[in-house]
């Protein structure tokens, strides 16, 4: 299944996106309000060159000790940055974010810029719904009584049903 053919794709909200000079300050306070878990560092041309997330503040920022008034986000953030395309398959992407631990990926259209983020979160309530139902689907499948396998219970039965004929007569 591709990202886009979700229909919470494009019920997703707007994408919280900064420049790398604004103020780490700046960016926890927006985040704190909408409750994002992370802002897409963009260029000039709005195409993403990091990402922040609340782990970065706390190894990149408090461990260090840094002011978060006096730190930009480009000091901060994860250049090597991860991105998805609306085509990709979410399956692809949920693995890879677990192998290589990270939670959040932009998601670029075909000029490059930013049209949504995906969390991993979001990826795995995606998931389970259809896990079920397939998982619903082989098991319904896995019981349906063929000729064959009628023929085996009904064999089964008829000989439960004369030995319990033959105790009976016994006692």
């Amino acid at each position: 299944m591709q990202i886009k053919d979700r229909p919470e794709y494009s019920r997703k909200g707007a994408v919280l996106t900064m420049p790398g000079e604004a103020s780490v300050v700046s960016a926890v306070t927006v985040m704190s309000e909408k409750n994002y878990g992370a802002v897409v560092i963009v260029s000039a041309d709005e195409k993403p060159i990091g990402i922040v997330t609340e782990r970065d503040f706390m190894r990149r920022l408090l461990a260090k000790g840094l002011d978060p008034a006096q730190t930009r986000l480009r000091d901060i953030m994860t250049s090597d940055l991860k991105v998805a395309k609306p085509e990709d398959d979410l399956l692809d992407w949920l693995r890879q974010m677990s192998n290589d631990r990270f939670r959040h990926v932009p998601v670029v259209g075909e000029d490059g810029r930013i049209v949504a983020i995906m969390s991993q979160g979001d990826f795995v309530s995606y998931t389970w719904p259809q896990l079920f139902a397939r998982l619903t689907e082989q098991a319904r499948a896995t019981f349906e009584l063929s000729p064959a396998m009628f023929a085996a219970f009904g064999g089964a039965i008829l000989f439960f049903l004369a030995v319990i004929a033959a105790i009976l007569a016994m006692g």
